[in-house]
């Protein structure tokens, strides 16, 4: 866990909490309480996705060590993850699926969340401490 910069520990904090929406109720209406599996659209793909692109950011920072090709590329991945989560979150805030008369903990729990991986996304892409990778050393071409 070292090996995690702040942009990595963010998306990991925003990952958890989508996560942890996926299995509290989202809405409620007459009939009772509503999670995300009940009321499941494009906006609740989109948040899948969001986790996975999140979780794939943390899983290349603690698996790669020689190169940076893979954890910067999906950084980038994530941030367009997270974007699209993040729209799907704010659409979930306002909706009302189901004749919902409430919106409860589990919508704030992936808007916050979302916004955490999109955040942690950008600021991994930011961070350019060279410290982390070992500098590249080409063999030297031969001379004529």
């Amino acid at each position: 866990m070292s090996r995690l910069r702040l942009g990595e520990l963010t998306v990991l904090a925003g990952a958890g909490l989508l996560i942890a929406s996926l299995f509290v109720r989202n809405y409620q209406n007459a009939a009772g309480d509503l999670s995300i599996w009940e009321t499941f659209g494009p906006a609740a793909a989109l948040l899948l996705a969001a986790i996975c692109g999140g979780l794939m950011v943390v899983v290349s920072a603690l698996t790669e060590r020689d190169s940076a090709a893979l954890p910067v590329s999906s950084a980038v991945w994530s941030v367009l993850l997270g974007l699209l989560g993040f729209v799907a979150a704010l659409i979930r805030v306002f909706e009302r699926p189901d004749h919902a008369t409430m919106a409860c903990i589990g919508v704030w729990l992936a808007l916050a969340g979302a916004a955490l991986v999109l955040l942690g996304s950008w600021w991994t892409l930011r961070d350019e401490r060279p410290s982390r990778y070992r500098p590249a050393r080409p063999a030297p071409r031969p001379h004529p």
